[in-house]
């Protein structure tokens, strides 16, 4: 094999879908530590990560994460690469490569075992394969070989991502805790270092990390353009790395994101996010909590932050709610035996049952989800909340999917999900079908925030039976082809295709608070739009992962052949596909592998140029407000005082160390019409937060009605 260079390395995530990199020819114990690289001595040879360098551009609720790795042998004879890491959550993966020969060779996706029999036959020969595939639904696996004694391999992948909103709060989470053993070396034994830029239509007001704190350097280089920083060496890799950021206001609405290339139809996706909050909730409602305490939420501290999730919500309760508590394993166990006011008393005993439950025993959900059920009364809603890893056996998936559909009248189920050891698929599939919302909670982040978030989606009314409905365009395979119900600062998200660019409309229909919502939105589908390629694959990976939903709610696999096909030609890593690179473009050929992926790069590449230019020249707008102004050429022969220090520096509302000069935001530009919705009942509508570019709408949601307006957002997006 040909000397490798020093170089970088990308990552740990990948979407939801992805795979995972190998250092070790033949592993005895396959350990998992967060995207750490896994080899143990013996045969599996030692093996260091050297550089771990991880970009991140959030464009407008929208984060591409780009990471690059050199993996360093140690050892004296030639090894297999093994590195696995956590399924970022929400991931679709854009691309996967290596060098080779001091090259970059970029990958390309086909169906999983023939993939996996194409790297076994380089093996024999020696040669470069490199291979990246979705071990299960939690956890991506790479394999490189070979690696010459003392050499360096430098792998890279990309993946995008929606971000987690509450109202005026985005997070982003760069998973890293995971499952591992003591033999595992959770620290870099050279530099880590993550970049993150956040571009925002609605101006940021505050950044912060809650994982690392002070650890990051921010700086805010213009209302609507901050940069957060962390360089390390030898870092410990052990910790999920979350960073917050706090909006001016809640982005509200309904905002148009497009991608339209020369030749083929377009993409687009729609963001609906309700308006301000509710003044209150709307009267006593009825809890019951299911709480995992088999054996595997002893990995992470899953028990520990689940008992703490309830104990804050029950803690929150008011005199009108009633609740109970179910814990369970292979069996359940109440607390009550029966629905109880949330009154002091009870609340102690809540506290007092959660402390006293232990991880241990297997993980059988239905027989407490059917216990729940029970709970059930005609005058008041039941909202189930079941805290899980959803590591339950594959038999009963099936089941439980269908024991969502046959819930009583009045029942809605909503899933918590903590750490990255997670069935994530299978657990918002459950909250979607019970008309609820899943939630998933990193232990590196704020977890008091993160609980009362949770609480307030499910003590706010929820706008039920949404539905979008396109006149022009020719829109059509809109993903998810049913809504789920639309909570308090949870938005919901719809891809589609269009054929035919130009004026169209959404008509938006819903039921809130038992009245009607019925309004028309004008929208422009634009002709091109090649700044923002990544939809493209987001629309894919959300039809790759509801076929195989179905695929789980029946119990088959009669979709593997078609989620083989939008895995291939989107470049999507699945369980049923993964990446693999070769040697150079004649191997390809050899293989008869098509060069999608190859083409989309370039797409990607010229989006990533774009957003760099811009975002270039605002940091240098705000670089050039930094020391003492220039003076004017009238007064420029005359010496001024010396040394006046440089303005201390800034913080922010928050009382948050800023870097940086502030910039005024761009104005807002015009809203082309305002939609008058029916008044329900007392004062006026809600308003919406206010958007930047034509065609926006914007949703307020208020117990006393509603109001809208309408706006086209254009986002610049892409990667760094």
């Amino acid at each position: 094999m040909n000397q490798r260079h020093v170089p970088q390395w990308c990552q740990r995530l990948i979407a939801p879908c992805l795979a995972v990199a190998v250092l070790s020819t033949v592993l005895a114990h396959s350990a998992r530590a967060a995207g750490l690289l896994i080899a143990d001595n013996g045969f599996g040879g030692v093996l260091e990560i050297k550089v771990q360098d991880v970009k991140v551009a959030i464009n407008n609720g929208i984060a591409v994460t780009e990471v690059e790795q050199v993996f360093l042998n140690t050892e004296n004879r030639v090894v297999e690469a093994l590195y696995t890491f956590p399924v970022p959550k929400g991931a679709s993966v854009s691309n996967f490569s290596m060098w080779i020969g001091g090259k970059e060779m970029t990958g390309e996706v086909v169906e999983k075992q023939r993939a996996r029999q194409i790297y076994e036959s380089y093996k024999q020969t020696r040669r470069d394969p490199g291979l990246l595939e979705q071990v299960d639904y939690k956890r991506f696996e790479m394999r490189v070989f070979p690696i010459a004694a003392g050499a360096e391999q430098r792998v890279k992948i990309t993946y995008a991502q929606e971000l987690d909103y509450d109202h005026d709060t985005a997070t982003y989470v760069y998973p890293l805790a995971s499952v591992t053993t003591a033999k595992v070396d959770q620290r870099t034994r050279g530099r880590f270092a993550l970049s993150l830029e956040a571009r925002s239509e609605v101006p940021i007001v505050a950044m912060k990390s809650p994982s690392h704190g002070d650890e990051f350097v921010v700086a805010q280089h213009a209302a609507n353009y901050w940069q957060a920083s962390l360089e390390t060496r030898e870092g410990d890799l052990s910790r999920d790395l979350v960073i917050v950021y706090q909006m001016e206001r809640a982005r509200t609405g309904l905002d148009l994101i497009a991608s339209k290339h020369a030749g083929e139809d377009g993409y687009f996706l729609l963001t609906l996010t309700a308006g301000k909050e509710l003044d209150g909730p709307t009267g006593g409602s009825d809890y019951v909590f299911v709480l995992d305490a088999s054996g595997s939420m002893a990995d992470d501290g899953k028990l520990s932050l689940s008992r703490g999730s309830i104990e804050r919500f029950v803690s929150a309760l008011d005199d009108n709610d009633r609740f109970e508590l179910l814990a369970f394993n292979i069996t359940s166990r109440p607390l009550f035996g029966s629905l109880q006011a949330a009154a002091a008393e009870a609340k102690t005993q809540a506290e007092q049952f959660l402390r006293a439950q232990r991880a241990m025993g297997g993980t059988v959900l239905r027989p407490a989800v059917e216990a729940a059920y029970r709970y059930r009364r005609e005058d008041r809603p039941l909202n189930v909340v079941i805290l899980s890893d959803g590591m339950t056996e594959p038999q009963e998936q099936a089941e439980l999917v269908r024991l969502m559909a046959q819930r009583p009248t009045n029942v809605t189920v909503y899933c918590v999900g903590v750490g990255n050891e997670v069935n994530r698929p299978l657990l918002t599939q459950l909250a979607h079908d019970a008309g609820g919302l899943a939630a998933f909670v990193s232990a590196g982040d704020d977890f008091e925030r993160q609980a009362q978030a949770f609480r307030r989606k499910l003590m706010r009314p929820a706008a039920k039976r949404v539905k979008l409905t396109f006149q022009g365009g020719d829109v059509y395979d809109l993903e998810p082809p049913t809504l789920p119900n639309l909570y308090y600062g949870q938005p919901i998200r719809l891809y589609g295709r269009y054929r035919a660019s130009g004026p169209s409309q959404v008509r938006v229909q819903a039921e809130i608070l038992g009245s009607p919502l019925d309004q028309t939105i004008d929208l422009e589908l634009p002709a091109s739009d090649g700044a923002n390629p990544q939809i493209d694959r987001m629309w894919a990976s959300h039809r790759v992962q509801r076929l195989m939903d179905e695929d789980r709610a029946a119990g088959t696999s009669s979709q593997v052949s078609e989620i083989v096909r939008l895995c291939e030609g989107y470049s999507i890593v699945s369980e049923y596909a993964s990446f693999i690179v070769l040697e150079n473009d004649a191997e390809y050929q050899r293989w008869q592998i098509e060069r999608r992926n190859a083409t989309r790069i370039q797409r990607d590449l010229a989006a990533q140029l774009a957003l760099r230019q811009q975002l270039d020249q605002l940091r240098q707008q705000a670089a050039d407000r930094i020391g003492p102004e220039v003076a004017s050429t009238a007064s420029s022969a005359t010496p001024t005082a010396t040394g006046a220090p440089p303005p201390a520096p800034r913080a922010n509302a928050a009382g948050q160390r800023l870097v940086g000069a502030p910039m005024t935001a761009p104005s807002p530009s015009p809203r082309n019409q305002d939609i008058q919705v029916p008044n329900f009942g007392g004062g006026g509508g809600g308003g919406g937060g206010g958007a930047v570019d034509p065609l926006t709408v914007l949703l307020g949601l208020g117990l006393a009605g509603l109001g809208y307006a309408a706006r086209r957002s254009k986002i610049v997006g892409k990667s760094l």
